[in-house]
């Protein structure tokens, strides 16, 4: 039976200091080596959510991608979170996700967050996927795409067994992290990992964490608080794919086509 081992690391984040915050990342991640498979760091974990990409971006083998290689290889776990990369001259809010053995593959951003006019700084990405990780199938998406139940629907071009948010939502809006989270897990029947960031940034923005593990029914497995916290939780895939034959509500879920 395959069992994903997936970390959920909830921290404050250093206000525009990359090196500050690889660093804290670093000293607290040590413990996790040979004890996890996942490790989900927040969005936009080397910076907080800003807009200053001119002054922030970083090449795709900067020094934050070649940092989570190392990591990946010292935990012997892939590792995520997003990152303000500059590539071929556009900035993304662009999600790496890095094995053990060097490989970087990238998720950018779809729905940028008009509100904090990041769509105004960034270039959206057009495309989805997942990717087999020690058994389970992989998901892994930005923030405010959470909202959008379309674009991460389960179907035969996007299969997963694991939805994985990384996110900086604010304390404000809590309410909607809270219910969209479990919808994602129900409509999907997959297991929905979400990792949020805590503290106050540069721009006097509150976070209030609530980071969470669910299962494939929207039920609760673990469930970090407003404070710093790392848990990791056990994802087996024998009761998702049981589940799944029992009540097989897939089969009768619409068809339909993404703009590019």
């Amino acid at each position: 039976m395959s069992t994903l081992r997936v970390s959920l690391v909830q921290q404050p984040l250093l206000w525009q200091d990359a090196g500050g915050n690889r660093a804290h990342f670093e000293r607290i991640l040590g413990p996790l080596a040979g004890q996890t498979d996942l490790v989900v760091l927040p969005e936009t974990f080397t910076t907080g959510f800003s807009m200053e990409v001119k002054r922030l971006g970083e090449p795709d083998d900067g020094p934050t991608a070649r940092w989570l290689r190392s990591q990946a290889a010292g935990l012997n776990a892939a590792i995520t979170g997003s990152v303000i990369t500059l590539a071929d001259g556009h900035y993304y809010n662009r999600l790496l996700w890095v094995t053990p053995d060097g490989q970087v593959r990238h998720y950018d951003k779809r729905h940028l967050f008009r509100m904090g006019a990041e769509h105004a700084h960034f270039t959206p990405g057009n495309e989805a996927w997942s990717v087999v990780w020690r058994g389970l199938r992989v998901c892994p998406l930005v923030c405010y795409d959470l909202r959008f139940p379309v674009y991460s629907r389960r179907r035969p071009q996007l299969e997963y067994d694991l939805l994985v948010y990384v996110a900086n939502w604010p304390a404000p809006r809590a309410d909607a992290w809270r219910a969209l989270l479990p919808a994602r897990a129900i409509e999907n029947q997959a297991y929905v990992v979400a990792v949020n960031r805590v503290g106050t940034d540069g721009m006097n923005l509150n976070y209030a964490g609530d980071s969470m593990a669910l299962d494939f029914r929207g039920r609760s497995l673990a469930r970090a608080g407003e404070l710093a916290d790392i848990i990791t939780v056990e994802l087996p895939k024998e009761p998702l794919d049981a589940f799944r034959t029992e009540f097989p509500a897939h089969l009768d879920a619409d068809r339909f086509t993404l703009d590019p």
